[in-house]
Formats: structure tokens, C-alpha cells, sequence
């Protein structure tokens, strides 16, 4: 179900370019979190308790407003190809966050699967004559660090309420820190919007955003930051799937083989290694100090 939320939003360009008004990037990532946010908020009826008004905002400015306005410059200042490779780091930036926040080790099979990453994405996407912009690069990587520590900073802070809940949270503030930067950088919203604009706008917010979004952080909140990570390589993937079923876009053998890289990247980063079986079942391991030993003698009969 996580691996569903990236090949949605690799469907977001398409949308983009064929449905919405052209020039007002920031208003689609405007009206993607701010309406879908209320929506939830207003279905769940639960707001933020005390650490978590700040915590919320930090979450909510990481995974979607600061986010959504790199993403805005690096989409406007670079090709597609070379934001989408940028992006493409990610999995070792929150494979380096998980270490420092998490305490979890970077494995060599995750490091290997993560160069491997890199390398698909830039054979799929990545252009011969792609032009390079100093702001550009430094915007895309800037997305990527920050969607990498909201990944791991959520899956650090596991909020006390449902993940709707926790949902609404984040993407109103996200539209909340959006707002005054479209109204700034675009102007007023037009007047006038035609039925194709309104179903993309829609398409956006209820699934892009309120379906999308609840699905990735219930994931993070089972999965490792590192599996959920890599399966966000599978939207430049759909995307260009996408511009080659609908667009008549041409796939050359080269994307085609790094298309193949990305999905064995994904699904090997995916398999979790068994133990070894030892004849005696495994005891959890868990995060403090270990628990005493119990008296055996004061557990009733059929209690473990």
C-alpha cells in the first residue's frame, strides 16, 4: 500500500501539464495540502496536545511546505531529469539521518542498493544535454534533505492519534507556510477555472494528497525509514511509464534498463533477511534496558 503513494505521485506531472492552468506550480502545491489538511482535520476531530503543536509544524514543514517550494524552484530553475536525479539521493540521506536520529546502521547491501538507485534513475530520466543551475541543484537537494529528515523525524515521533489525524496535521501546515509564498510568487488565484482544471485540482487534494499522504506516513510508521525511502524511486518510474502509454513518449534501451535497476533496487531493499533458526523462539529486542527476569512462580498457569 506504501508503494502505491510514489506511483501516484508519479501521475502528478501528467495531471499537471494536461489539466491544470500552466505557471502556477505553487498554487497546485497550495491547494493539494491546505484543503485536503481541513478536510481530514474536520472528519478525525482531533487536534494537536501539547509537544505536538510544535512537533506538527516541524513534521508539516518538512514533508510539505519547505518540500513543496524546493521542489517548485528546482522544477522551474532544472530538466526534469536532472531534479528527479537530485532526488534520487535521498535513500542514503535518510539512511545517514536514521543513523544519527535512530540509531540504525547503514548496511552494505542498503549502500549498494542505493548507488544502484542513482544510477536507474539517471538512466531513466537524465538527459545528455541536461543544463545544470547552481540555485536549481541546490533547491533539488535541499527537497531531498528535507523530505529525507521529515521520513526519519516521523518515524522518531510516532504521534498519539490516529494516522488521519496525524495527516491533517501536516498538511495544513504545510499549506499554512505555502499560502503567503503563492500569494507572494503568484499572484491571486484566477477566477476562472474550467471543469478540466477543477477535476485536476480535485484529483490532487483527495488522492495525491489525503489518500496519498495517509497511506505514507501509516507506512512509515510500520516500515523502516529506509524501505519506505527507496520505494519513492518508483515515481520518476511511473512517470515516465506514464509519458510512454499516454504522452507517445519513445523509451530508449538505456531507460529501459535503468528502469529495470530502480525496480531490483526497490524489491531487494524490501526483502528482510530471516535469522538464523536457533529451535527456540526469538525474544524481541526492545529499546531500553533489559526487563528482570519474572518470577515464575507468581505467573498464573497459561500466562508467558
Amino acid at each position: 500500500m506504501t508503494a502505491a503513494v510514489p506511483s501516484v505521485w508519479g501521475s502528478t506531472y501528467l495531471v499537471t501539464t494536461e489539466l491544470l492552468p500552466p505557471g502556477r506550480p505553487l498554487l497546485a502545491a497550495t491547494v493539494r495540502a491546505l484543503p485536503a489538511g481541513l478536510a481530514l482535520i474536520a472528519i478525525t476531530r482531533r487536534l494537536p496536545r501539547g509537544d505536538w503543536w510544535w512537533r506538527a509544524t516541524v513534521l508539516g514543514a518538512l514533508n510539505i511546505g519547505a518540500f513543496f517550494a524546493l521542489l517548485f524552484v528546482a522544477a522551474y530553475r532544472l530538466p526534469g531529469g536532472v531534479a528527479a536525479t537530485v532526488g534520487a539521493v535521498q535513500p542514503l540521506i535518510v539512511a545517514g539521518f536514521a543513523a544519527l536520529l535512530l540509531a540504525q546502521r547503514l548496511t552494505l547491501r542498503v549502500g549498494l542498493c542505493a548507488l544502484a538507485g542513482f544510477a536507474g534513475v539517471s538512466l531513466l530520466v537524465l538527459r545528455a544535454d541536461a543544463q545544470v543551475d547552481t540555485i536549481g541543484l541546490t533547491a533539488a537537494l535541499g527537497g531531498a534533505i528535507s523530505m529525507a529528515l521529515g521520513v526519519v523525524l516521523s518515524k522518531r515521533w510516532i504521534p498519539p492519534a490516529p494516522v488521519l489525524a496525524s495527516t491533517g496535521w501536516q498538511l495544513v501546515t504545510g499549506g499554512l507556510l505555502l499560502l503567503p509564498v503563492t500569494l507572494l510568487v503568484e499572484g491571486a488565484p484566477p477566477t476562472h477555472l474550467t471543469p478540466r482544471n477543477t477535476l485536476g485540482y480535485a484529483y490532487l487534494a483527495v488522492v495525491g494528497s489525503a489518500i496519498a499522504y495517509t497511506l505514507w506516513f501509516r507506512g512509515i510508521r510500520l516500515l523502516a525509514p529506509i524501505e519506505v525511502t527507496f520505494l519513492g524511486l518508483l515515481s520518476p518510474l511511473v512517470a515516465t511509464a506514464l509519458g510512454w502509454l499516454i504522452l507517445d513518449q519513445r523509451l530508449t534501451p538505456a531507460q529501459i534498463a535503468g528502469a529495470a535497476i530502480v525496480l531490483a533496487s526497490v524489491i531487494i531493499v524490501q526483502i528482510r533477511r530471516s535469522r538464523p533458526h536457533s529451535g527456540a523462539t526469538p525474544t524481541p529486542v526492545a529499546d531500553g534496558p533489559p526487563e528482570p527476569e519474572p518470577d515464575h512462580r507468581q505467573v498464573p498457569a497459561g500466562m508467558t
